[in-house]
């Protein structure tokens, strides 16, 4: 068992951002099927005393569409006995492909799936587009004992916003959902750093049943990317907010020089990949956030794209990419200390 014991907090010059929590990390070994980072995974979510994994489903490259399920109860083994090899379920998600074809009707491209919220039976799942497609969606499917059934008739679309010359961000999407309440579904936009007022849409079966129309909430300017998020209490959640330091069009997702945050992501040496998680509090209408822990050099690297919140910690996973290679999906289990 690989345990990376964090002793000191970090404290950042802004006052807006404050490191409040500690962890120890447990780096949770995968069978290699969920291991492969063919799996490309994207989200997390808890529910029946089971942890869901789910795969972006990359249909274009001809991945499977699937869901895996793995046992709390064995998680906790897992921490105590590292040769303990994790059990676990696949759940293929069937009908995908027939709603790929509705998007593409639509003139839209299917990337991925990029979130998952299960509230009772029912799985929501988020799609990322290609960079030029208007729409992300919402589908929404079934689970039972052996697959997700999507259905194939639930298709919701949520247009992107747009950057100021009316251009589409690079390579982002609705890469995270919260469950606000039993029936009120939460969208947060992968880039949240516009000129002006950032929202969060607002979802309920209202909504489903009006073609989509949300109910738009702020919510404060944060710099980098939310790759995924997780509901901590009634109105809080933990998000991932990670910065990949990559040329290109990921440019984007850097702020402007002198910026405040720009201490973060560039040294003497020029930029850096840095991740961190940060608490988003619902209150007076809108989303207000703060930093609550910085991730430690060796794991800032890794492209985290799924959360979990259990037990005042979080499980946490990357989509496929780690500093050296080969490339390898990762399980960590952040406890509180």
């Amino acid at each position: 068992m690989k345990l990376v014991s964090l002793g000191l907090l970090l404290f950042f010059s802004s006052s807006a951002f404050s490191q409040k929590k500690d962890f120890s990390i447990y780096n949770l070994s995968l069978p290699a099927e969920i291991a492969d980072p063919n799996n490309q995974f994207s989200g997390l979510f808890i529910n029946n005393d089971h942890l869901f994994l789910l795969s972006e489903s990359r249909l274009q490259d001809s991945a499977e569409a699937k869901l895996y399920a793995i046992k709390l109860a064995d998680l906790e083994h897992k921490m105590i006995d590292s040769s303990f090899i994790l059990p676990f379920r696949k759940y293929p998600i069937c009908n995908l492909e027939l709603l790929r074809s509705k998007m593409k009707l639509k003139g839209d491209d299917y990337e991925g799936l990029e979130a998952i919220v299960i509230n009772e039976n029912m799985v929501y799942f988020s799609v990322e587009t290609t960079t030029p497609s208007d729409n992300c969606y919402l589908l929404k499917g079934n689970i039972n004992d052996t697959a997700v059934i999507v259905d194939d008739n639930f298709l919701i679309p949520m247009p992107k916003p747009v950057l100021p010359d009316g251009k589409h961000v690079y390579n982002a999407g609705f890469e995270a959902l919260a469950l606000f309440n039993k029936d009120v579904y939460t969208a947060f936009f992968e880039y949240n750093y516009f000129p002006g007022q950032n929202v969060v849409r607002w979802l309920t079966q209202w909504s489903f049943k009006n073609n989509g129309i949300y109910h738009p909430l702020s919510i404060d300017k944060l710099p980098f990317r939310i790759t995924d998020i997780t509901t901590t209490n009634k109105k809080i959640f933990t998000a991932l907010n990670f910065f990949y330091k990559g040329s290109g069009k990921d440019e984007i997702y850097r702020v402007a020089a002198g910026d405040r945050n720009e201490s973060f992501i560039k040294d003497s040496s020029g930029y850096r990949n840095y991740c961190r998680l940060v608490e988003v509090k619902y209150r007076n209408a809108k989303f207000k956030w703060k930093s609550i822990w910085e991730f430690p050099k060796e794991y800032s690297g890794y492209n985290w794209e799924g959360i979990a919140s259990y037990k005042k910690g979080y499980f946490i996973i990357n989509d496929k990419y780690t500093p050296e290679k080969p490339y390898k999906t990762f399980l960590l289990y952040l406890k509180p200390r």
